[in-house]
């Protein structure tokens, strides 16, 4: 099945019948219907507006069946099976009506081969239609106004399989079939070009078309690819399995494949963001900074011109001089005096070997990666609260849920395939309440939406726990067995009643009352969240707040409940297993505690006195290290600090005074500017490793490229860079490595204990926690009890505390950062991407009309907006879903690198920064954000 797109049938719980189909005698399931029968048995039948997965609705006719004592043949997608019924999928009769029905479609395809994968043409040489006797209908205007989309309706046999492919797998309710009889088309939005509707450029409608009316842009698909590849999407954290399709060691083209967590669907990014691998601009060769371009913080950056900054360099070079100045600075100030940064963008593997690396080879702790300034205090809280960091359900449990509050978060955005699901289930029937200080696309079709004001997280799910507990809704028994702590929770949030609440975060006390009874009372209950709760000094209470609410309703242990909060990026749950972070081992096995230490110096083989027994350094207090003069040298590695920081320009500044800084990226970022040295590393689909999703699934992705020029597989340099450090690694080269290190990995962390490389490359997908070899693992855990030392959940109450740095009349907005559908993070990869960057080319600030008349701007004009850090200047775009008094804009725009404006306050606990809130004041005009050598809609030939 593609995905839940309404109630699914359950042919297990159906009665059974008999009956004769082509003569034979045949047992099925009352619901299942004549097609799904005969594709279980081998008996092909054709099709054209079928699709498995999809709504039956019989509008082709090529499926026909006669079916004995009825007049006229049956559409066998739309037909269920009956007692004794006598079907014929073969006779004369049905051949006839077969061919007919595909010649007429046939007629009216043009001559030009739309696509290899005509399905029209495919039956008609199956079925041995010769060539048409009908005229063909008049040609139509190609509409080739969409970057990744071409719509060529000549082609079109109004099947409608986009339709439902948009409006219910994707549920974006842009395609349509307009007007009636002869004059009856396929229409986007109000018979807009698709280019100027509000598609959302998924491709799911390409990916559904039988015929190639719908394909991708610039002819892409008539190629045929040498090869195709199992692998899995670079970006966000929902983990999609997909196709690439190889030519000439290019991606062709990529197709969704049935994976656990997207059921075939992708987003634009998965499918249409992959041709960054072959950009011009690939880092192909080691770099070595000249010594006449010396480093500074203020600096202009144009990739096109590396060589006024860098000089080439081999391999051997290039390693020794980066290992061995690491070597000399550890050597020479200590181990404290060296730090890494590892990527959520690279392999469990790579980020298993990175954190190793660090903690044998620098001999300290100093290493995290951006999970710091996603979910750390998420995590923070989770560990805490519940005694595991993960998340107890997967996405796809909203479908079992009847109630789904979703807060601080925009999945359409920033997890487009998960949200199709919670679009799915709102349509069965699921309340989806959505609360956040933005109005996103979710709102519209949710049952309630709370737009509390920025910053009042605490006050609004305290004053819901409030009504809980005032009005004993909450699970006594649960409470009792499974908690700690909870006479300390009743006591703390009995002065946060919902009127009290409701002028300090906006919501009205009934509609606070209303949430918090139909949350308390539902069968089945689940909360996602994202990093508007997390990137906030009080991010730890915000999540806080979340787990005490499922405790104390029981709402955890079940299908259809639990807490989910989204991951950002593809590999950030599993880096983070990895121990990517400085006060955990792998498994989040504790530095400081003998035990983990005993146990990895044993798996390390090495004395446990080589362990450094104190948590290390975060990316933010790395970088006050440096300033501080104790930090000297760096290793980063597919991170983008001086980008993806707060407070951007301290953060380069401390980078250009490093006496060493080794950069390992596919790219000239930012970061790898101001390196000493660069190792030209391999993209997402050059590598083979395995890969930690938000639902716990460990994935593999397939190597389907060749690194280009002299780049290197990562895991290669990171034993490279090892090497130079005095640890003498023997992992191997290539996919043995991998798997070498995978294996060494399952030995050191019991959660994916039982899952061997053979088994990942075999199914492709396992969950964890999977203990023992040939468990199936668990996607719904804290059944019976939570992995903390008493077995029980413990509520932690919170109180509010005000942002850092609050509005006032010098600074009297309130700036929120985050992504956007088309780029992802700092944007080196989806600003190289031809298609998203056409969509998105320019820096934009969204305002709400309000806010934008009383600056007197209007759409499309400059602005300037300017915190107490800096300043940054850049499109203004009206926007209704930014509350007044707030503008919410992305950080992935170099030329407009908005978290120069951002404030490094942090969170006593997760020690995750302030991104979400910080005060800013906005005028119009400024200079315009100057663009280099990419962005802004290029579409450059690969390289």
């Amino acid at each position: 099945m593609n995905a839940v797109t309404r109630e699914m049938r359950n042919l297990s719980d159906a009665p059974t019948v008999s009956f004769v189909l082509d003569g034979r005698e045949i047992t099925a399931p009352a619901n299942e219907t004549l097609i799904e029968i005969a594709d279980r048995l081998g008996i092909e039948i054709p099709r054209l507006c079928y699709k498995a997965g999809m709504e039956a609705v019989g509008n082709c006719r090529s499926c026909m069946v006669e079916i004995k004592g009825e007049r006229v043949l049956a559409a066998s997608c739309c037909r269920t099976a009956m007692a004794g019924m006598q079907v014929t999928t073969n006779n004369e009769r049905v051949r006839k009506s077969q061919q007919l029905v595909v010649e007429l479609l046939q007629s009216d395809m043009p001559e030009r081969e739309y696509t290899r994968h005509n399905e029209v043409d495919e039956w008609a040489v199956k079925l041995k239609v010769g060539k048409p006797r009908f005229a063909p209908r008049p040609a139509v205007q190609a509409d080739l106004s969409h970057a990744a989309i071409a719509v060529n309706l000549d082609a079109c046999i109004q099947c409608t399989r986009c339709v439902r492919a948009c409006r219910d797998e994707q549920a974006n309710d842009v395609i349509g079939l307009g007007w009636r009889g002869q004059h009856a088309k396929i229409v986007f939005d109000m018979d807009d070009p698709m280019g100027a509707s509000t598609c959302v450029g998924c491709g799911e409608c390409v990916q559904a078309c039988p015929t190639g009316a719908l394909m991708p842009a610039r002819d892409v698909a008539l190629s045929i690819p040498d090869k195709s590849v199992k692998s899995l999407c670079p970006y966000c954290g929902v983990g999609c399995q997909l196709t690439y399709h190889v030519k000439n060691d290019n991606i062709l083209y990529v197709e969704g494949r049935d994976g656990p967590a997207n059921h075939s669907r992708l987003c634009v990014k998965g499918r249409y963001g992959f041709d960054y691998a072959r950009h011009p601009q690939r880092l192909t060769v080691p770099l070595i900074r000249r010594a006449d371009a010396p480093k500074s913080g203020e600096f202009v950056m144009d990739p096109n011109n590396v060589m006024q900054v860098f000089r080439e360099a081999t391999w051997e070079e290039a390693i020794a001089l980066g290992g061995g100045t690491l070597r000399k600075l550890r050597d020479t100030y200590g181990p404290k005096s060296l730090a890494g940064f590892g990527s959520a963008k690279g392999s469990n593997e790579e980020a298993y070997l990175f954190q190793k690396l660090v903690r044998l080879g620098f001999g300290s702790n100093n290493v995290d990666h951006c999970t710091r300034l996603c979910h750390a205090s998420s995590v923070a809280a989770l560990l805490e609260g519940i005694g595991s960091g993960a998340v107890s359900n997967p996405v796809m449990d909203v479908t079992k849920a009847s109630v789904v509050i979703l807060i601080g978060a925009n999945p359409t955005v920033n997890h487009p395939v998960a949200a199709t699901f919670l679009k799915n289930a709102m349509r069965n029937g699921t309340k989806l309440i959505v609360m956040d200080p933005r109005r996103s696309e979710l709102a519209r079709t949710a049952y309630r939406f709370l737009q509390f004001k920025a910053d009042t997280d605490v006050a609004l799910l305290n004053a819901m726990m409030h009504v809980i507990i005032e009005e004993n809704l909450v699970d006594t028994k649960f409470i009792a067995d499974r908690t700690l702590g909870y006479a300390e929770l009743v006591k703390n949030v009995q002065g946060y009643s919902p009127e009290l609440m409701a002028p300090i975060c906006g919501v009205p006390a009934d509609t606070i009352r209303e949430v918090a009874r139909l949350y308390a009372s539902s069968p089945g209950s689940m909360i996602l969240w994202g990093m508007g709760i997390s990137q906030h000094i009080h991010g730890t209470d915000n999540a806080r707040c979340l787990i005490a609410l499922a405790l104390m309703t029981g709402q955890i242990g079940r299908p259809g409940t639990g807490l989910h909060p989204l991951r950002g990026q593809n590999n950030v749950q599993g880096a983070s297993d990895a121990g990517l972070i400085p006060m955990m081992y792998p498994d989040y096995q504790r530095v400081d505690n003998p035990k983990s230490r005993e146990r990895f110096s044993k798996a390390w083989g090495v004395p446990i006195e080589q362990l450094d027994d104190k948590p290390g350094l975060t990316v933010v207090e790395v970088i006050k290290g440096i300033l501080a003069g104790s930090v000297k040298g760096m290793y980063v590695m597919g991170e983008n600090p001086a980008m993806s920081d707060p407070d951007a320009d301290h953060a380069r500044e401390a980078l250009a005074k490093l006496d060493m800084l080794v950069v390992q990226d596919i790219f000239l970022t930012e970061t790898a500017y101001l390196a000493d040295v660069i190792l030209p590393a391999s993209s997402f689909a050059e590598k083979t490793g395995s890969f930690t999703n938000t639902d716990r699934f460990v994935q593999l992705g397939r190597q389907a490229l060749n690194p280009p020029g002299k780049s290197r597989q990562d895991l290669e340099i990171i034993i490279d860079l090892a090497r130079q450090l005095g640890l003498n690694w023997t992992y191997g080269t290539g996919v043995k490595a991998v798997a070498a290190v995978f294996d060494e990995m399952r030995h050191t962390m019991p959660s994916i204990g039982g899952i061997t490389w053979e088994r990942l490359q075999a199914e492709d997908s396992v969950t964890y926690p999977c203990e023992k070899e040939g468990d199936p693992g668990d996607s719904v855990v804290f059944i019976d009890s939570f992995p903390t030392p008493t077995g029980r959940g413990r509520f932690v109450p919170a109180d509010i505390i005000p942002a850092d740095e609050r509005p006032d009349t010098e600074y009297p907005m309130v700036l929120i950062t985050g992504r956007q559908l088309e780029h992802w993070h700092t944007g080196s990869m989806t600003r190289r991407s031809g298609v998203l960057d056409s969509i998105e080319p320019d820096p934009v600030a969204s305002l709400h009309p309000v806010d934008m008349a009383a600056l007197g701007a209007k759409p499309g004009q400059l602005i300037t907006i300017e915190s107490r850090r800096g300043k940054v200047s850049l499109y203004a775009r009206a926007d209704e879903s930014s509350p007044h008094g707030a503008v919410f804009v992305p950080f992935c725009y170099y030329e407009a690198a908005i978290n120069k404006l951002t404030n490094s306050a942090l969170d006593p606990f997760g020690k995750i920064p302030e991104f979400k809130y910080c005060a800013v004041r906005l005028t119009l005009g400024g200079t315009p954000p100057a663009q280099i050598s990419f962005g802004g809609g290029q579409i450059l030939e690969p390289a």
